[in-house]
């Protein structure tokens, strides 16, 4: 599938036929940021700032006490899928005094990862929600904070996930695991795409 999303980080045309719109979505600290950074082939641009004592008692810091930053607008990267298509990619923030920005994120999204800590499931389901009421397609990404197994089937139960919504595992912070994931949602959209009608924005095919 290297040819879906290419390995090197290379110099990319600055127009494209077909640019599709990702979001990537989910709790605080599950690890947005991180798996943007990871798989985009441009310096990714983030909205990162540094936490201070103003957000103690605002921010649920339960489960991710050692985070020192925080995103305050939306992470944005790109993906060449082919010489004609682009992902675009944006992570919106994760506290729950920005979700009134995810609506405006959703507007013209093709599909979205809900990347969840599975110590912390509960923060997903504000996410899954959402993206529920818009009827945007979306994928579930498990990624690994080292915290108690869960099967899929208890995962599922626990976010009440429709048996179509792909559940998948990663690790954000790598390069591959991250882009098996996106991979994971381009053939989910594929998969929608042909079960409803002709989209605008065809999708390619990810290649073996």
């Amino acid at each position: 599938m290297d040819s879906v999303i290419s390995e090197q980080r290379q110099t990319l045309r600055s127009t494209a036929d077909n640019g599709l719109k990702i979001v990537v979505v989910g709790g605080f600290g599950v690890g947005k940021t991180t798996l943007v950074r990871s798989v985009s082939e441009i310096r990714p641009l983030n909205t990162e700032e540094t936490m201070t004592q103003a957000g103690e008692g605002v921010d649920d810091t339960v489960g991710v006490a050692a985070k020192s930053a925080t995103t305050v607008a939306f992470d944005f990267g790109r993906i060449s899928l082919d010489a004609h298509n682009v992902l675009y990619l944006f992570g919106a923030p994760g506290q729950e005094r920005f979700w009134f920005l995810w609506d405006r994120l959703f507007s013209g999204t093709l599909g979205a990862v809900v990347l969840v800590d599975t110590r912390r499931l509960a923060d997903s389901w504000y996410a899954i929600d959402r993206l529920e009421h818009h009827g945007t397609p979306f994928v579930v990404a498990c990624n690994d904070f080292g915290g108690p197994a869960h099967t899929p089937a208890q995962i599922r139960e626990a976010l009440d996930l429709a048996d179509e919504v792909p559940l998948v595992f990663c690790d954000a912070r790598s390069r591959e695991s991250s882009k098996q994931v996106l991979i994971s949602l381009v053939e989910h959209l594929r998969t929608v795409v042909a079960a409803s009608r002709p989209t605008s924005h065809p999708i390619p095919e990810p290649t073996p």
